[in-house]
Formats: C-alpha cells, sequence, structure tokens
C-alpha cells in the first residue's frame, strides 16, 4: 500500500494516505465472531489525562458504554449481488463468449438497476444478457438501457415472480475487490451481521460484524438502549474518490429509513442529554443526515421517514447528533477515512492508525474495530 505523512492541511485527497502492509488486510474474518480486537480512541486524551489510544477487545465494549447511551445499528442486510452473465443470442440463447461480471448497486424503478460490469467495454447499451444457474440454465434474462462512466450500466430485469429468490440462488456475495479470493459460502453468514433485516445493501455494514446475541444481550443488560434503522451500501462503496480535493468529493446517494421508534429514541436521548453511540460510518451519515433535516423542521426533532442522503462528512463538519462511534479501519484516501477524520481530528485518526499498523491490526471488511469515544 502507498504510505503517506501527517504533512498537509486536511484539504488534499493525499492528505488522508497512510502506509499499510499488504498482510495486514484480513482475507478471512476472525474464527469467530466477535473475536476482533478493538483499538480505543480518546478524543479528549489532551485534558483527561488518559492515553491517546489503548489495546482492548470487542468483547469489552458494553463495559466502554454507558448505561444511558443509545447504540444505534444499522439492520440493512447484504444482498447477494454479484451475478455472472453471458450475451443473448438472436435466438435467445447463450453466447459461447465469456462470462461477464454484473454487480448490482441499487435499485432504481421497477426491475430496473444500476450496476458495475465488467469488462464494461463490451457491454453497450441495446444487449441483451441471460443468467444461468449452475446446471447452465437461464433463469434471469436482463437488457442493458443505460450507460454511465467507469463501467456503470442501468439494466433492466425481465419480470419474474421471485427476483430475491433467484440472487439467493446464482448470486455471489459481494466482497469487496481487496480481500482476493472468491466468496464462500461461510461468507453468506459471515459477510451478514446477526442483527441484518431490510434486504438492499451491497456491501456489509461492517463495523456491525463484531457483533454477537450475547454481546447484544450484554450491552442491553448494562442498561444501554438499543435502536436500529437502515441504510443500503450502495456504489459509493466501490468507487474510488477520482478527485485530488476534498472539496471536490461527491458521493453517490443511498436509500436510509429511520423507523418511528428509533426517531422517538433519538428526541428522548436529546432531551435527557444521552450519549448516542453509532455502529458505523453508515448509521453516522445517516443520523447526521437526519439531525440535518431535523434543524431544518418545523418541530426540530427527528422524524420517522425514508430517502436518500448523499452527505460527505470531512474535517469542519459539524456534528449534532453522534457522540462515539464503533467502526472498522478504512483504506488510504477514503471518504470513510475522512469521516472518520471529522470526528476524532486529522492527527489523532492517523496516529491510531499507525499504532495499529505497528500492533498488527486486521484491517478492513474482515478486520479489527476501533471504538472512538
Amino acid at each position: 500500500m502507498t504510505r503517506g505523512s501527517l504533512l498537509g492541511d486536511g484539504t488534499l485527497v493525499a492528505d488522508y494516505d497512510f502506509y499499510l502492509p499488504e498482510e495486514l488486510i484480513a482475507q478471512q474474518p476472525p474464527p469467530e465472531r466477535g473475536m476482533s480486537r478493538m483499538l480505543v480512541l480518546n478524543r479528549d486524551s489532551e485534558t483527561n489525562g488518559e492515553p491517546l489510544v489503548s489495546d482492548r477487545s470487542f468483547a469489552d465494549l458494553p463495559s466502554l458504554l454507558n448505561p444511558s447511551d443509545l447504540l444505534i445499528l444499522n439492520d440493512s442486510r447484504v444482498i447477494p449481488a454479484r451475478l455472472f452473465a453471458r450475451r443473448a443470442t438472436s435466438r435467445g440463447k447463450q453466447s459461447a463468449t465469456g462470462l461477464i461480471e454484473v454487480l448490482l448497486t441499487a435499485p432504481t424503478a421497477e426491475g430496473n438497476w444500476t450496476a458495475l460490469v465488467r469488462p464494461g467495454k463490451k457491454v453497450r447499451t441495446g444487449d441483451h444478457l441471460v443468467f444461468p444457474d449452475i446446471a447452465d440454465e437461464i433463469v434471469l434474462e436482463a437488457e442493458v438501457i443505460g450507460a454511465g462512466e467507469f463501467g456503470e450500466r442501468t439494466i433492466r430485469f425481465a419480470s419474474i415472480q421471485d427476483f430475491y429468490a433467484i440472487l439467493d440462488q446464482i448470486g455471489h456475495m459481494p466482497l469487496p475487490p481487496y480481500i482476493r479470493r472468491n466468496d464462500s459460502t461461510a461468507d453468506r453468514e459471515r459477510y451478514q451481521t446477526v442483527f441484518a433485516q431490510q434486504r438492499g445493501s451491497v456491501a456489509a455494514p461492517t463495523a456491525g460484524l463484531h457483533f454477537t446475541p450475547p454481546i447484544l444481550d450484554a450491552i442491553a443488560a448494562r442498561g444501554v438502549e438499543i435502536a436500529k434503522l437502515t441504510l443500503h451500501v450502495g456504489l459509493g462503496t466501490f468507487a474510488p474518490l477520482r478527485v485530488n480535493r476534498l472539496d471536490q468529493i461527491h458521493l453517490h446517494r443511498e436509500r436510509y429509513t429511520l423507523p418511528e421508534a428509533t426517531a422517538t429514541a433519538l428526541n428522548r436521548a436529546r432531551s435527557e442529554g444521552r450519549r448516542v453511540v453509532a455502529v458505523g460510518t453508515t448509521a453516522v451519515r445517516t443520523l447526521e443526515h437526519c439531525a440535518l433535516k431535523a434543524e431544518t423542521s418545523t418541530s426540530g426533532q427527528f422524524a420517522p421517514h425514508s430517502g436518500e442522503t448523499e452527505i460527505f462528512i470531512s474535517p469542519g463538519f459539524q456534528f449534532r447528533a453522534v457522540g462515539a462511534m464503533l467502526t472498522n479501519f478504512h483504506l488510504p484516501q477514503s471518504s470513510l477515512l475522512m469521516l472518520v477524520s471529522a470526528f476524532a481530528g486529522r492527527e489523532r485518526v492517523l496516529a491510531a492508525y499507525a499504532h495499529a499498523v505497528r500492533e498488527h491490526y486486521r484491517f478492513f471488511s474482515y478486520g479489527d474495530c476501533m471504538f472512538i469515544r
């Protein structure tokens, strides 16, 4: 990986670089869910006398939460969104040409999806695609109806009774490209949180992967209130930043839902001065987007609703909802690293990442985590 420094004022994408040996990128989940290491980052270490970072285990998380905290989880469920297709012949059969990889990223209308297609240059608007099952029988058909940049396509699927059942049959779990192996049967369970309910993500909200039912029970037993929201992770997770400055960054829209029970819990926590702890950057982005909407509403309170967000959080952002967060370690020069830097300070975060490298923490989706308080 690349090597960066702490120089710069934080306005350039390159200011969020760091050195990461390839061997620290986790290729598999830990042997058992919940056994990850956890780096604790203290934002107020300069004033409270505590060290900037301390090395803990994820199992310690319940003891680090306050009984009055409100813990927010993202209950989005990952779909097996990576498909393999062939071009259809004029007779509706499969072409003998090579396989085309189709990674669904978000639904756009009834039967329509945006997708990343490889090899993109060979897939044009008007092409018809067929998707075979393991027996090489065609079970799904589609037409390419639009083309974007960098291999992005809009695909219209032929009407079918249960689209998601077909995805479960022929789809693969969309492991990120830095996991350099094919997905396995085990990934169907491990690349999914234990509280996943609302299907629609094409990447896991990875901070949630560490939780187990016993740890959730321990958190609840401590008196912590637990609530859920939904943000479906989309194309932005896979799309690299292709600009040089932070003020040039525009993220893709992602769909979210703030349920009534969660809006009520947030309003109650705010009125009582309680800390809101977000599990993952997806929860952070949703909460801060909804907090901005609340500011401009008549009531000034969180209200249940669904919508889309493209909020980009970088240093200088004023956090309105989140008081602490659990997050995994993020890629160099990524928008998620910028979000974490906005919350804890770029110099502190890069120093914590340097510590994590020295101590051989495991990085990215299947890696270890960091609790920022």
